[in-house]
């Protein structure tokens, strides 16, 4: 590894139950070709298989497949920069949280600080059990934070519900979580693929945003469609009055003036970040040939000169907040203001 290379780190959430014991399980007996390096709360939890164990310390067991095994010792930072100070080989981290755990400061580990030379934020997974997750969206606030801040959900256990039980979750998923890629799974079995070095945080590359999600099936259809970067506002007015965390959309042919954008977006920051969980978008600048593309956590927010636009490609602002209590109305308004004169 060369000192330029950073070491993706993976983070694995959910509540007890939702199978985060059998997926950690999946990954290290798995041949994946990665080194890695799994920090776990307890040994005895995790339940692993003794014959995949090579060498055992008191805060680390080896596996045959080249996996260590690390046990968290007192804070985040303090047992990352222990490992990092072993003379251990890995090229992979992946961070076991305790059910209630908030992921905000954990991913704000890696953007600030002496790690951020060292290790990458890859992604946010979060596990929920299909058969409890509405009542555990309307029992505790971290169920809701946990989906909000997931780059990657797996909804575990979709055999144990019925197909329109899933739609109705899947549906409530997204309104909360626009972002996030959802994949269902049964014993929590997935294609590493999909959880593993998938840069969901990386401003370069395949940078992309979801589709504006479809109306519920119970609207009346009786506004302008012309109007289409609208149609969210009208969809969040009928859904879930309950949720106090939700995706909001804003969309615009219309270009922004690089200026405004920028002291707008400041202010976003400064006045509603403790309230905004992520934030992503990519924005059309008059007299810029190039996207410009942004991704936030909070208070934190990167922002770059991304691809020019491709010939016949549609040009619009696309941006995604994720937050708790977001006060839609400003943000539209402000937004409003960016617009080139």
């Amino acid at each position: 590894m060369t000192s330029k290379e950073t070491i993706p780190v993976t983070v694995l959430t959910g509540f007890l139950g939702a199978g985060k014991t059998t997926l950690l399980n999946h990954i290290l007996s798995q041949q994946h070709g990665y080194k890695c390096a799994v920090i776990i709360n307890e040994f005895g939890a995790i339940g692993i298989d003794g014959q995949l164990v090579v060498g055992i310390d008191e805060e680390i067991l080896e596996l045959n497949n080249g996996c260590l095994c690390c046990r968290m010792r007192g804070d985040l930072i303090r047992s990352l920069s222990d490992l990092l100070n072993r003379q251990k080989r890995f090229d992979y981290v992946l961070i076991e949280t305790t059910g209630l755990a908030d992921p905000a400061p954990i991913a704000q580990t890696f953007r600030s600080g002496e790690l951020s030379d060292r290790l990458r934020l890859d992604g946010i997974i979060t596990l929920i059990d299909a058969q409890h997750i509405e009542k555990e969206l309307g029992d505790a606030p971290e169920a809701t934070a946990q989906i909000a801040f997931a780059d990657v959900v797996l909804l575990n256990k979709t055999d144990l519900v019925g197909p329109a039980a899933l739609e109705h979750i899947v549906s409530r998923l997204r309104r909360i979580n626009a972002l996030a890629q959802i994949h269902g799974t049964r014993q929590a079995e997935i294609d590493l693929v999909h959880i593993l070095n998938i840069k969901a945080r990386e401003l370069g590359g395949s940078f992309a945003m979801p589709e504006q999600p479809a109306e519920e099936p119970h609207e009346e259809h009786d506004h302008d469609h012309a109007h289409e970067h609208n149609e969210h506002h009208h969809a969040q007015d009928h859904a879930h009055h309950d949720e106090r965390v939700k995706s909001l959309f804003l969309v615009d042919e219309r270009p922004l003036e690089l200026k405004k954008v920028e002291a707008w977006l400041t202010d976003v920051i400064r006045t509603m970040g403790t309230n905004i969980y992520r934030s992503k978008g990519i924005l059309l600048l008059k007299g810029q040939a190039k996207r410009v593309v942004f991704q936030g956590v909070q208070m934190m927010f990167d922002a770059k000169l991304d691809r020019f636009w491709n010939p016949g490609e549609k040009r619009v602002n696309q941006i995604v907040f994720i937050g708790r209590e977001l006060d839609e109305a400003a943000l539209r308004s402000g937004f409003e203001q960016c617009v080139a004169s």
